[in-house]
C-alpha cells in the first residue's frame, strides 16, 4: 500500500474494548514508519457499553482527520453490530476486519432497540474477514487483548515492519501484559496472513 495517498482506518467498538489503545498503537506504528498521522476525536460515549469510533489517517500528506462516508480504506470492528453500523464509511475497494462476536449495546440492553438479524452472515457476504478474536486473545493469555489481536490482523495489510509493530506494542501496553499482548498480536497476524505466507512462516 502506497503512502502517497492518505490511508484511512476506522476503528469501532464499544466502551471497554480497547478501541482507543488500538488506535494509539496504530498511530505510533505509522509515525515510526515516517508518515504523517492524524487521529480523530472519539465519537460516541466511551463508557463501557457505549459506541466508540476512532479514525487514524496516515501517509505522506494527511490534509484532515475527517473520514467521510465511502472513504475508509479499512474498517476494523471489535464486534459485528458496530461493523454493520459503520459500513457506510467503507470505500468501495476497502476491506473489513471484524471480531466474530456480538455485544449488546446500551439501547439493546435496556430494551430500546434490537440486535440486527443475521449480522455475521451479512458481513461474510460482504467479504469481511471474521476473526475469532476473543478465542485468540484467551489462548494468548489475556481475554482483554481482543484489540491487539485485531491490530495483528490489520498489520498484514499495512506496509509497516513487524519488528516496529512489536516494539510499539511492548512499549505502550502495561508492563505486566507485554508477553500476553505480543502473543495476541502474533495470533491475530497469523490468522490473517494470506495462505502462501502462512506456508512460508511454517517452513521457517
Amino acid at each position: 500500500m502506497s503512502n502517497a495517498k492518505a490511508t484511512t482506518v476506522l476503528l469501532c467498538g464499544v466502551g471497554g474494548q480497547g478501541t482507543i489503545l488500538a488506535a494509539d498503537l496504530l498511530a505510533h506504528a505509522a509515525l515510526a514508519a515516517g508518515t504523517s498521522v492524524k487521529v480523530s476525536e472519539i465519537h460516541g460515549m466511551a463508557q463501557r457499553g457505549g459506541a466508540v469510533t476512532t479514525v487514524v489517517r496516515f501517509g505522506d500528506e494527511v490534509p484532515s482527520m475527517v473520514c467521510d462516508p465511502g472513504t475508509a480504506d479499512c474498517v476494523v470492528s471489535f464486534e459485528t453490530t458496530e461493523a454493520l453500523r459503520n459500513l457506510p464509511f467503507l470505500a468501495e475497494d476497502g476491506y473489513l476486519l471484524v471480531a466474530d462476536e456480538a455485544i449488546k449495546p446500551l439501547p439493546v440492553a435496556t430494551g430500546r432497540a434490537s440486535m440486527p438479524a443475521h449480522a455475521r452472515e451479512t458481513l461474510a457476504d460482504l467479504g469481511a474477514t471474521l476473526i475469532p478474536a476473543g478465542q485468540l486473545a484467551r489462548e494468548a493469555g489475556s481475554a482483554k487483548s481482543v484489540n491487539v489481536v485485531l491490530l495483528g490482523a490489520l498489520s498484514t495489510r499495512l506496509p509497516f515492519a513487524l519488528e516496529a509493530w512489536e516494539r510499539i506494542v511492548a512499549d505502550r501496553v502495561p508492563p505486566k501484559t507485554v508477553e500476553a499482548n505480543l502473543a495476541a498480536f502474533r495470533a491475530g497476524r497469523a490468522f490473517a496472513l494470506p495462505a502462501d505466507e502462512k506456508e512460508e512462516v511454517r517452513e521457517a
